[in-house]
């Protein structure tokens, strides 16, 4: 940690932790490179034996995972009765599961996509490489209005 990080109460997550945060919520985004250009996907996920997994229907988001690049995975929480906000990121290749015995154990999984359809492609993101922060939410920041809430309040 970086003296700039300990003074503005940044605390960089062992892996462990890291662990514990993607397993705290069930929500979080995808990041693929398609064609050169990266792409940001929703996506709700299942922590399974150290990885990350996912239910997803053929396409962008598939295509994408399988490409042979690396992937990146995130997600991020706010805790109002601490005023603790944190953020977790892997990064690794995806592998779609293929073979009967992991079909049939992922299929047992607690994992039930939100949107409608058919999510038949189950797919497992293997870290190489885990981090993550956790940093309390300055009061200053929770009072100001920013940019946003002028145009939302149509202020000028």
């Amino acid at each position: 940690m970086t003296a700039l990080e300990a003074s503005q109460g940044i605390e960089n997550l062992s892996s462990s932790q890291c662990w514990e945060m993607f397993r705290s919520t069930d929500f979080g985004r995808l990041a693929v490179v398609v064609e050169g250009h990266p792409e940001i996907f929703p996506i709700n996920y299942v922590v399974d034996h150290g990885s990350i997994v996912f239910r997803t229907a053929r396409g962008t988001k598939l295509d994408g995972s399988l490409s042979g690049v690396n992937v990146a995975f995130e997600t991020d929480g706010y805790d109002p009765a601490t005023n603790m906000a944190w953020s977790v990121v892997l990064k690794g290749p995806a592998e779609r599961l293929s073979s009967i015995e992991d079909v049939l154990a992922s299929s047992m999984l607690p994992l039930f996509p939100w949107q409608g359809g058919e999510k038949n492609n189950f797919v497992r993101v293997v870290p190489s490489d885990i981090t993550g922060r956790r940093f309390r939410v300055q009061s200053v920041a929770r009072r100001r209005p920013g940019v946003s809430d002028a145009r939302r309040l149509n202020v000028e």
